[in-house]
């Protein structure tokens, strides 16, 4: 069962009414697709954050707008990072029968072995890019790293899924490898050389100046 999330269309639009609607525990959003015209709408803060709890980043809800209800996935959030509070939110109304691509954020599961040897953790994807039906899209995608010694990858192939869907990534591509403890120095000793490098040709464009 979809969860279902409450709106209100919003009919002004000038900044004061949208200052007092967040003031009043509200916020702005939009909800729109192929055959719906973009509707503003606003919604309670609070209504929102439950239904995120309970549907996830990449889940499906009921949209309703006074007589209105539309089948729709949140495709952009903007956020006050001091406040800790939504600013404004997309919605895009979706066709349950028709596959869409979505981004999944990776979460690394296990302990690895080569972490405990020294070894450092490098992710190098955050999110896949997925296609499935809007029903099938899951929350997050694991990569199970209990396994990995130093010098060993975890690439998409390796991601095992029961998941209805398809990844819109190359098997060999890498999602997270354990670099070996002198390695992780030479990075950083190696941008300190960059800064070093950067600080020379200043002072010499300067002299040139001169």
């Amino acid at each position: 069962m979809s969860t279902v999330l409450a709106a209100n269309e919003r009919k002004d639009l000038k900044h004061s009414t949208t200052t007092k609607l967040r003031n009043e525990g509200n916020f702005p959003a939009i909800v729109y697709g192929k055959t719906v015209q973009a509707k503003p709408i606003y919604i309670n803060s609070a209504d929102f954050t439950k239904a995120m709890r309970e549907a996830g980043r990449n889940g499906v809800l009921t949209l309703t707008v006074q007589n209105e209800t539309f089948s729709v996935m949140l495709h952009d959030i903007q956020t006050d990072p001091l406040k800790n509070e939504v600013r404004h939110a997309d919605f895009q109304v979706v066709d349950m029968s028709k596959e869409l691509d979505a981004d999944v954020t990776v979460v690394l599961t296990g302990e690895a072995p080569g972490v405990k040897e020294g070894g450092v953790m490098q992710q190098a994807i955050h999110q896949l890019s997925i296609r499935a039906l809007p029903q099938d899209i899951p929350s997050t995608i694991e990569a199970d790293v209990s396994n990995l010694q130093i010098g060993d990858t975890i690439t998409v192939g390796d991601i095992s899924h029961n998941g209805k869907y398809e990844v819109n990534h190359e098997p060999t591509e890498t999602v997270a490898s354990i670099l070996p403890p002198k390695q992780e120095e030479e990075i950083g000793s190696g941008e300190q050389q960059d800064e070093v490098n950067e600080s020379e040709e200043a002072e010499i464009a300067e002299n040139q100046e001169e």
